[in-house]
């Protein structure tokens, strides 16, 4: 009898958290319009805020300052806009700037035009690069309005962690507006908006262990707002319209709960794992390199290249020994292609590499498993200089 599949890509999605499932099975009948005022509405909006407050807390804010999305994507493209509105005044964004490494939901820049959009370049460490940011925030035309910057927290590919702070530094003494894609952050490092000094947060249910379909876009305060993307009866106090999906929404404020409470414990086990995996796939295959690894990481994510092994048929070995892996991000309908993370890094993207990412349920059993799995695909790949 084959063993159980391995599931070790959990920077793509992970699975359902108990807490979260308990949550939604809890408040299955649930089912009036949480916009409703009578019983069965009020009933679904309780339950609406009370997710809303453990989500605010995901990331040291208060309630009144998330706005709950249909996933990071869409929170993303409401927040990348030239159009906000402090209280009633309209503010005028003039351009986005985001780092080289950014998810292709930012890299799409929104709803800014092309030509309102510059890349941030990073280093070869793939960390974002300071300096250029506050040059070229030197040179932002003030007179076509203020500079919006969007950069990841944590890489999703890499998992290095970004200095966002001092970021956010830059670019409030130069006027503009901080945005930080938290996505692979949360619950993998402690959050607070406030201390980051973003302006906007960006999380997603679905990345900790929350039903896929939801997400959030969190405010530092209630007075600055973009203009909303979908417009409609006015919903999420009119940030954005549409019926909220109280059942989703509902097992999201349960993973966040459980993301803030399990945080130390579940990342000094996981760091510990990968630490150990890492070991034993440099014991296999010394020529291995992983990605990354000088600099400051989250405790699950692995990012290799193995000279001789072109990422898509390594994907597929691993597929076939049952390990579930991603080569790269697994963000573009299943489409495999050079990482324009490891291009932005100055690396050979042609080369290609592989991501192993851990989560709360992994096992010092897995680990054991995956560096099997690893020891036979990296005994069966070509020799260096010939053809994969």
């Amino acid at each position: 009898m084959a063993p159980p599949r391995l599931y070790l890509d959990w920077n793509a999605t992970a699975p359902l958290h108990p807490a979260a499932r308990e949550a939604i099975m809890r408040a299955i009948d649930i089912f009036g319009n949480p916009n409703s005022v009578h019983g069965e509405g009020r009933a679904a909006r309780a339950a609406i805020e009370g997710a809303r407050r453990k989500v605010a807390a995901l990331v040291g804010t208060d309630a009144g300052n998330v706005v709950f999305t249909s996933g990071a994507t869409e929170a993303a493209n409401l927040v990348l806009t030239p159009d906000f509105r402090m209280g009633r005044t309209p503010l005028q964004l003039g351009r986005l700037y985001f780092s080289a490494i950014e998810h292709p939901a930012v890299r799409e820049g929104g709803r800014f035009a092309r030509e309102k959009m510059t890349e941030i370049p990073v280093t070869e460490a793939g960390i974002v690069d300071l300096d250029a940011l506050a040059t070229l925030l030197d040179a932002h035309d003030k007179a076509a309005g203020l500079p919006m910057v969007a950069i990841m927290l944590v890489n999703n590919e890499t998992g290095i962690v970004q200095p966002v702070e001092a970021a956010a530094k830059i670019v409030h003494a130069h006027g503009g507006l901080f945005v930080v894609d938290a996505v692979q952050a949360a619950g993998r490092i402690g959050l607070d908006i406030n201390r980051i000094g973003a302006d906007f947060m960006i999380v997603s249910s679905h990345k900790i262990g929350g039903p896929k379909g939801a997400g959030a876009l969190i405010a530092r305060g209630e007075a600055l707002m973009p203009r909303p993307l979908i417009q409609g009866g006015g919903q999420e106090r009119g940030h954005r319209s549409g019926t909220q999906n109280s059942l989703a929404l509902i097992g999201f404020g349960a993973a966040a709960e459980a993301a803030v409470e399990e945080l130390e414990t579940r990342n000094a086990a996981i760091g510990a794992m990968r630490e150990r995996l890492e070991a034993g796939m440099r014991q296999v295959a010394c020529d291995v390199m992983i990605h990354g690894e000088g600099g400051e990481r989250v405790a699950n994510t692995i990012f290799f290249t193995l000279p001789g092994l072109k990422a898509e048929t390594g994907q597929i070995a691993f597929d076939l020994e049952g390990v579930a892996l991603s080569a790269g991000s697994a963000c573009s309908s299943g489409r495999l292609g050079e990482s324009h993370v490891l291009t932005a890094m100055g690396r050979d993207a042609k080369l290609g590499a592989l991501r192993i990412s851990l989560g709360f349920s992994t096992t010092e059993e897995d680990v054991d498993r995956a560096i099997a799995a690893f020891a036979k695909i990296a005994c069966r790949r070509k020799p260096a200089g010939e053809a994969a």
